[in-house]
């Protein structure tokens, strides 16, 4: 579908709003008018940008390809439709959502709930319906959705995909070395990003992650980069290549841009709904990186905030999205320019991850752990 925007017209905007009169965020229209002169207005803007804000998608009023899939999915409720895991066209919406937490209550994993119909909740589903007597067919029908509705939860008191993350850092122990880091440096290729006055995002971000690498080498980190320095993979393909590694941890970075130039600062981002949905771990690791930038670098602390960005929602392992300085900001923009203010955020970022696993042991206040002395604890004896 094309991208929509305010003054846009058409049987595609009338889709539109016949979505958001069914969440309830907009009235039905008076009149008969057709779809095709169907208009969207400022009135349609606000529901979606109210859409969006409840999704944790980015709120701009623009029904682009994430938008329109997070609308659609809305639209689905479990049992309004079967379900199947289809290789060629992987099945999307809340009714999956719903599916997946509900077999994590049983007691069956299906991995972290993304709203997906993957191999890994065809999986889980078979297993249910193995115990439970149905037909294993790994396809939820009516027949299944009344046997989940029916169960009670064998799970309480948190949401277990969560915990099973914070229980791997626990045990992964304090140290650095063997730890498998992407690194995910954005945009790249013929997307360059914000660029304002000779200053490109793709360039600082790829810059930034070569010293990021560098550091977390020099710890006995196994660190990879998502992408070349000529190449601008999707979202989905460079969360494919983080699960494909099989990384612990994934660290995606950016810069940011306003329409106001007097915007500036550092914001982190983790995966999470809005609604209590949220990784533990991606989020203790984005405060960990929002305290130790803010101490270290003087930007503004635009603080942590959750989102199901596809960077953040497709990602196995916990992930972080980092928005490092306004381009659009004459002092931000000095500031990111600077090779020696980017090794100051190369080394709190490492900083950052150091604390997530040493768990709260033998830790120093923020902004003062060194990259010295992140080096001491990791070849310290045992």
């Amino acid at each position: 579908m094309r991208v929509l925007r305010r003054g846009d017209v058409g049987a595609d905007v009338a889709e539109i709003r016949s979505l958001l009169v069914g969440l309830g965020l907009l009235a039905l229209p008076n009149g008969s008018e057709s779809a095709q002169q169907a208009a969207f207005d400022a009135e349609i803007e606000h529901a979606v940008r109210s859409f969006q804000q409840q999704r944790g998608l980015l709120t701009d009023g623009i029904v682009g390809p994430a938008t329109y899939r997070s609308l659609r999915g809305a639209s689905y409720h479990l049992g309004s439709r079967p379900l199947a895991y289809l290789m060629s066209a992987q099945v999307h919406g809340d009714d999956v959502f719903t599916l997946q937490e509900r077999l994590t209550e049983l007691g069956y994993d299906s991995g972290r709930p993304d709203g997906i119909f993957g191999p890994r909740t065809e999986q889980a589903l078979r297993s249910f319906q193995r115990d439970y007597g149905l037909l294993i067919d790994g396809m939820c029908g009516a027949a299944t959705v009344r046997a989940l509705k029916q169960l009670s939860p064998r799970a309480r008191g948190g949401r277990p995909v969560f915990l099973r993350e914070q229980e791997q850092v626990r045990q992964a122990g304090p140290r650095l070395r063997g730890k498998r880091i992407v690194i995910d440096p954005g945009h790249g290729g013929d997307d360059r990003g914000v660029s304002v006055a000779g200053v490109c995002e793709a360039d600082i971000a790829w810059d930034l992650a070569r010293r990021l690498e560098g550091r977390m080498k020099a710890t006995g980190m196994e660190a990879f980069i998502s992408r070349g320095p000529q190449r601008g993979p999707t979202e989905a393909e460079r969360a494919a290549f983080a699960n494909e590694a099989g990384a612990d941890l994934f660290l995606s970075l950016h810069c940011d841009k306003n329409a106001s130039p007097a915007a500036n600062g550092v914001a982190t981002f983790h995966f999470g709904t809005g609604n209590g949905t949220t990784s533990t771990v991606g989020e203790l690791l984005a405060s960990y990186i929002q305290r130790e930038l803010v101490a270290r670098t003087g930007l503004l602390d635009c603080r942590v905030h959750p989102k199901t960005w596809e960077i953040l929602r497709l990602t196995r392992c916990p992930a972080v999205r980092a928005e490092i300085g306004y381009l659009t900001n004459d002092g931000d923009r000095a500031k990111m320019s600077d090779p020696a203010f980017r090794d100051v955020v190369a080394e709190g970022i490492l900083i950052a991850i150091k604390r997530l696993y040493l768990l709260g042991e033998d830790d120093q206040p923020t902004g003062t752990f060194t990259f010295a002395d992140v080096l001491r604890h990791e070849l310290a004896k045992r």
